[in-house]
């Protein structure tokens, strides 16, 4: 979504510099199977991203496992998604998380749930996985965990944010107890007040773990809607529902400028970072976030220039 400038204005507009400040060192993530149709990582995002992988109910480990491998020889930090309602027991665990280090060379992980309303075995949360103690001795050194700024249905079934909030202060006890390098990444939303305000009030709870910001990539506004209802985005929602009402931008995609210039304008060092949900593939997420960065590095001041 363009940000319209009007040549009249004196106050100068600066929220694409401020967008790019938030892009630099974002994350996206991939799945096997779009991973293939991408011929060069290298050519697409820039050197260091770190790129999830997301495992998907049917999706075989050798699948997972070779997409790491070739992320990681490319030179890519690779964090692999483990969700706990797929995954039928401790020695599958055990030896998913065993191949990743031994294969691919992978030391890190996003724990959650995932999406599945039934386990599939023994384990039904993030905090069940944390506790086997297993990924401490396959060397995962950084974890991260999912974040609900606006719930989650699938695990309040009431509409609240009960249980979602008593898993996040349990997770920061969990990085307090065993020095775990913990931080949290959040499902995408649509506006910045519900995470500022979610934000806020995991630090009033104590809960001071890094928060990376979710938002959805450039995509079709009928995409963006399937997969917003699906993955049980709250009340962020009504922007895409508003959008929808009007005619002459049912056309255009969606872009996530407007989210994104309102969290760098209230950014502060509870934001880590930005996590890029590719809805609308990751070519678009990519090119986007690149164009972005290099309008603001052309239209940005020369330091010697007059004010």
């Amino acid at each position: 979504m363009a940000i319209l400038r009007f040549p009249f204005c004196k106050k100068p507009a600066r929220p694409k510099g401020d967008i790019a400040d938030l892009l630099q060192g974002y994350s996206i993530e991939v799945m096997p199977r779009t991973a293939a149709k991408v011929e060069d990582f290298r050519a697409l995002l820039p050197e260091g991203t770190r790129v999830y992988i997301a495992h998907i109910e049917g999706t075989e480990i050798a699948d997972m496992v070779g997409t790491a491998k070739r992320l990681a020889d490319d030179g890519f930090p690779v964090m692999p998604h483990i969700p706990a309602r797929i995954v039928p027991d401790r020695a599958t665990l055990d030896d998913w998380l065993s191949r990743y280090a031994s294969e691919a060379g992978v030391d890190q992980a996003l724990v959650l749930a995932g999406g599945s309303r039934e386990p599939v075995g023994e384990f039904h949360s993030s905090m069940q996985l944390l506790e086997t103690g297993l990924f401490d001795k396959h060397g995962m050194k950084r974890l991260h965990v999912a974040g609900h700024p606006e719930g989650n249905r699938d695990i309040d079934f009431d509409g609240s944010t009960r249980l979602v909030d008593d898993a996040a202060t349990w997770k920061q006890a969990f990085a307090d107890r065993t020095g775990a390098e913990m931080a949290m990444v959040t499902q995408f939303v649509f506006e910045a007040q519900p995470v500022l305000d979610w934000i806020a009030r995991l630090r009033s709870a104590g809960v001071t773990l890094p928060v990376h910001v979710g938002v959805a990539g450039p995509a079709k506004l009928q995409t963006l809607l399937k997969f917003a209802v699906a993955c049980g985005v709250g009340p962020s929602l009504s922007v895409l529902q508003k959008r929808a009402k009007d005619v002459t931008r049912l056309v255009a995609p969606f872009e996530p400028t407007d989210v994104l210039a309102e969290l760098a304008r209230n950014r502060s060092s509870d934001i880590a970072g930005i996590h890029v949900f590719p809805l609308g593939g990751i070519k678009a997420a990519a090119e986007y976030a690149a164009r972005v960065t290099e309008e603001a590095r052309t239209s940005s001041p020369k330091p010697n220039a007059k004010p």
